[in-house]
């Protein structure tokens, strides 16, 4: 089924298309309806719909006006116009804009269904396109280079010599050259039980489900396939696969590291949403730091892949930065034994149970390796080592934790058997672990709380948008959203116009101002733009509130 929003300022027109058209069985579901550009520009960033129908003349933000926002914030959403013979003025703007098809006023229900069924069509030809196993196959084979992806994978997973790197750059044609460079990582999520994805196989009578059309590595070319095509588009470097997993390596001319950050963040989201749209499949993308140089990459790479531990935390299906996740003060700590990863992980992002096993494989492995016991008290070094490393990194009061920090580290000489370390270490890690918990709560409640004062201080600018809130905060848009929607329980537009309409009706009670006076003190450029939300806020006219109507 293709998502729909209709657009019309006519409530006449708008019931007449959901009523006489089984949208079903065209195989359309109308997510939305909405009578204004404004109201669906809300209705289209809310359903994210793979087609819009819109009329040309409303209030507030006409069609045009409309196709164009759509054009530069969902490119790939497809456009039908809804017009009259005395509107053809627009043909060259709308032309332009690439409108996808046009329907003239007055239409009959089939001229709609015809229109509709062409569009689909064409969006079918684009989905099986990318969907058809024998160009992917083909594609797979001619255009893999095996040794290039060999020496990517190295660079990103150990610390190369800068000659050694240079060699190889010159060897295999590749053009690294940058200032900076940052590593992300894309994880296919694991599929639901009864989860279907059908392919078309054009030699066959029916479609396939993509677990009978694809083995584990064809799945994974498409991921990269996706992926390849989207970071030419941004020309932000190279994608490999490693270890069954697309390693994406961006680059940037620029000295600034923020500018990388977030055009990579922004590609990645795009490729979360294109792989959801033609594979119906969902992937999980962890995004590294910044580092400086190509020897560093591998710092880069070990963090995207941690941040992809926090999928635990907050579901499949997203881009995760390590920069929103941790604030680190300290360069990123790096094991290089796999046992001390697993704790970090654990101690971040694990469950009590998943410590408890942990901690069970570690002093299994000192009971079974018969070490002195010299050799023992070096390994609790090691272990106590790594989780204060990491208590440090999150910030977490050292004294609290160890209760006394002098007599809590001089605990580990006083040992006699692996079975008391075990336990003095797993209520060590619990409490570390329960620690971090809170305080990433606490760390949510804040971030929340300097949204709402900005917002509060800020309301009355018509330019406010979540982008100038997210810049004030220093993070993405992505994470403050999710966070915002999760502590607030609704979006960041609603709770905006909440602010303004509490702001309003204050003005309206307590002002011998102007409607259109009020309207710029709260916020908004158009007064008529005001009075639509205050009457769909509140059912009444801000006249009428200050004369004394309730509202609904």
């Amino acid at each position: 089924m293709y998502k729909l929003i209709l657009v019309d300022d006519e409530s006449d027109v708008r019931e007449g298309l959901l009523t006489e058209i089984d949208w079903h069985a065209l195989g359309f579901t109308v997510a939305d309806t909405a009578e204004n550009g404004r109201e669906a520009a809300e209705m289209i960033e809310k359903h994210q719909p793979d087609i819009v129908v819109t009329d040309i003349q409303m209030p507030f933000m006409n069609g045009l006006q409309l196709s164009e926002w759509i054009r530069e914030n969902y490119p790939a959403t497809r456009i039908i116009i809804l017009t009259g013979y005395d509107e053809f003025e627009y043909a060259q703007k709308a032309i332009r804009l690439q409108i996808d098809e046009y329907v003239l006023k007055p239409f009959s229900s089939q001229e709609i269904i015809q229109i509709l069924l062409k569009v689909k069509g064409n969006m079918d030809e684009e989905v099986a396109q990318k969907e058809n196993i024998h160009l992917l196959t083909e594609h797979y084979r001619r255009n893999l280079p095996v040794l290039q992806s060999i020496f990517l994978s190295s660079l990103v997973t150990r610390r190369l010599p800068r000659n050694e790197i240079h060699d190889k750059l010159q060897s295999y044609s590749l053009s690294l050259e940058g200032g900076k460079y940052m590593v992300s990582v894309i994880r296919l999520d694991p599929k639901a039980h009864d989860e279907r994805t059908e392919v078309t196989n054009p030699e066959s009578e029916g479609p396939h489900t993509i677990n009978e059309a694809f083995d584990h590595d064809l799945e994974l070319f498409a991921v990269l396939n996706i992926t390849s095509e989207i970071a030419g588009k941004y020309e932000k470097g190279h994608a490999f696969i490693h270890h069954d997993e697309v390693v994406v390596l961006s680059i940037s001319n620029k000295s600034d590291p923020e500018s990388l950050s977030q055009s990579t963040l922004s590609m990645l989201e795009e490729i979360r949403h294109s792989m959801e749209r033609y594979l119906k499949r969902t992937i999980t993308l962890g995004a590294g730091s910044v580092q400086d140089s190509l020897e560093r990459l591998y710092m880069s790479y070990k963090d995207a892949v941690q941040a992809l531990d926090y999928r635990l935390l907050y579901g499949g299906n997203k881009v995760i930065w390590i920069e929103d996740m941790e604030n680190r003060t300290l360069e990123p700590f790096t094991f290089s034994d796999f046992n001390e990863q697993e704790l970090v992980r654990c101690l971040k992002v694990g469950t009590e149970q998943e410590i408890s096993m942990l901690m069970d494989q570690l002093f299994d492995r000192i009971t079974d390796s018969k070490i002195s016991y010299q050799e023992f008290q070096i390994y609790l070094l090691e272990m106590l080592t790594a989780a204060v490393k990491v208590a440090k990194e999150i910030q977490v009061d050292l004294d609290r934790l160890l209760e006394n920090r002098v007599t809590g580290l001089g605990e580990i000489t006083k040992f006699s058997h692996a079975g008391e370390a075990k336990a003095w270490f797993r209520a060590l890690c619990l409490k570390l672990r329960n620690s971090i918990a809170s305080d990433r709560e606490s760390s949510y409640n804040r971030l929340v709380m300097d949204a709402k004062e900005y917002i509060r201080q800020h309301y009355r600018e018509s330019e406010i948008s979540i982008n100038k809130v997210c810049e004030h905060l220093h993070i993405s848009t992505g994470y403050f959203s999710a966070i915002f929607k999760k502590e607030v329980k609704m979006t960041f537009v609603n709770y905006l116009l909440g602010i303004r309409m509490e702001a309003a009706q204050e003005l309206l009670r307590n002002t011998e101002l102007k409607a259109f006076e009020i309207a710029e003190q709260v916020g908004f450029a158009d007064p008529n733009y005001f009075s639509f939300c205050f009457r769909k806020k509140f059912g009444i006219s801000p006249k009428e509130y200050r004369g004394g109507a309730k509202v609904q």
